[in-house]
This record gives C-alpha cells, structure tokens and sequence, in this order.
C-alpha cells in the first residue's frame, strides 16, 4: 500500500535512485550530475524550512517524490512557487505524480501561496498532461533554452492560481501548518 508522507533526510538515497536515470538518460532535468546523498540531504532539511517536500513510500522503498520551492529570491515573488514531481520507472502510470501533486498543492495552498508553477522540458506528454489535467495552464514556452545531450531543448511554463486573500500575508512555513491539516492532505 502506499503512503504520502513529509520527506526527510534519511529519504535522500530513495531519492537519488529516482532522480538519477532521470538525470542521466533524459533532458527532462537539465542537471548533467547526479547530486550525491549528502547533497540531497542539505537540499532536503533547507527546503523543509519552508515548502513541502512528499515522498510516496512504498514496502520497497520511495517510488516517488515532489516537493515546492522558491519561484524566485526577491520579496514580491514569495507567493509564487515551482514545483517539482519525479516518479520511479516501475511506479509511472498508476497514479503517483498525481496524489504526490494534490497533497503538494492542498499543503502550498493551506500555507497561503498564491502560484504553482510546473516548469517542463519540451516535448514532454506525460508530465504536460498532468499538469493540465489538475488545472494549470500554459503560460509561456522558452524556445532552445537549454542545451544537454547534443540538442536544444525548449521549456514550458504551467501554472496554477491558488486560492488566496486580495491583500494575501506572507506564506507560512511548512512546520506551521497543524499536523492534522498535514495528515489530511497526505491522506487526499
């Protein structure tokens, strides 16, 4: 059975499985490394400090992960976030990236974000029709912005309008929200 929870540090290795193929075989991450476990685990706890990260764990381990960050650095962009969602090549199809994104977006939202951004190498279906199948739309496509393994690649940018207040107060960390609030948006 699987289980939505918060991710921590120890996850990093389940984590790196998941992303490395990913990094390696596919322009779908523009990074040309796999980060290591302790990289991972710094990116974890500081990204913890103030956006949801989620893993799907499974009896054999992560079969996937998604997790919000930063849109940008400068104040008026904090209530915008990106998003990020990967899923193990034997979990792809069954639903994963979707739950991991409901829980995501109910948390950011919960949390009083106004924006999720999904940023998506071209040509991409899969992921393309996620995103569009829970709302979000296309806003804007940069053309042979990222060059990896021999070829240009073009960029998507989707996104979400959350509910929020007219004069919205500063997003809330994670750790602010109530565990049971936390519970039920893992639980969908």
């Amino acid at each position: 059975m699987d289980c939505l929870r918060m991710a921590t540090p120890a996850d990093a290795p389940g984590i790196r499985r998941i992303y490395a193929p990913y990094v390696e075989e596919t322009a779908v991450s523009f990074a040309t490394t796999v980060p290591s476990v302790a990289t991972l685990e710094t990116k974890l706890s500081k990204t913890l400090e103030q956006f949801p990260w989620l893993v799907c764990e499974r009896d054999d381990g992560v079969a996937g992960y998604a997790y919000a960050g930063a849109l940008r650095e400068r104040d008026a962009y904090r209530w915008s976030t990106e998003l990020s969602v990967y899923v193990d090549a034997t979990a792809q199809h069954e639903g994963v990236g979707r739950r991991l994104y409901e829980a995501l977006l109910t948390l950011l939202t919960a949390q009083g974000y106004a924006n999720a951004y999904g940023v998506i190498t071209l040509p991409n279906p899969a992921s393309v029709a996620l995103h569009e199948a829970l709302g979000f739309d296309r806003v804007g496509v940069f053309d042979d912005v990222g060059y990896k393994d021999g070829d240009w690649h073009d960029v998507g940018w989707w996104r979400l309008r959350l509910p929020e207040a007219a004069a919205p107060d500063p997003p809330r960390s994670i750790d602010s929200l109530a565990d049971d609030r936390v519970q039920a948006a893992l639980a969908g």
